[in-house]
């Protein structure tokens, strides 16, 4: 018999984000993970942009298809890109929960989003992440950062430059430097 998934720490969602390296206000409304075997009324769903927890938007996706309001999707830190492989581009934001700052799961389903399937839409780190983080994140693609901590966004948005260039490769720049030299 399976063991009942737990829910961890759930991500919040803060009033205003950094997107693309500004302070804007957030717009999508993150709906919070369910209980194993609780079950998910879409007629009960907020109105406008919403991100939905990848296990109820697979349940209930096809109903989603006829709402008026956009619908994107959040993956917990379990849940890999290739759940929503084939549906990534057709979805407007993606989130991947960062449950706490040592998980680093969440960098690489960014990474995979991105070059493997293509999305090209926002990609949001919700969670737990740190600011020393910001750079690798956008590094493997992430272009939004709902940041929970106490820290003013636009002092973090400094931390986002806090390398000039890198010698690996990342989404950022797909050259490595020493292809870059010559």
């Amino acid at each position: 018999m399976p063991k009942p998934a737990k829910l961890g720490p759930q991500p919040g969602n803060p009033a205003e984000l950094i997107i693309d390296g500004e302070v804007k206000t957030n717009e999508w409304q993150l709906v919070p993970q369910l209980e194993a075997g609780e079950e998910l009324d879409p007629s009960t769903l907020p109105s406008g942009k919403i991100i939905l927890p990848l296990r109820q938007w697979l349940a209930h996706r096809d109903a989603l298809a006829s709402r008026s309001e956009e619908v994107g999707v959040w993956l917990d830190s379990e849940e890999g890109a290739e759940q929503i492989a084939e549906e990534a581009t057709k979805l407007p934001v993606i989130a991947v929960h960062f449950p706490a700052f040592a998980d680093g799961r969440g960098f690489t389903a960014g990474r995979m989003l991105r070059e493997r399937y293509s999305f090209t839409g926002e990609l949001r780190a919700v969670g737990g992440f740190m600011r020393d983080q910001l750079t690798y994140l956008q590094r493997c693609g992430f272009n939004a950062y709902a940041f929970e901590g106490e820290q003013p966004l636009a002092s973090l948005k400094d931390s986002m430059s806090d390398f000039g260039d890198s010698y690996q490769t990342g989404v950022d720049q797909p050259l490595p430097m020493f292809r870059r030299r010559f």
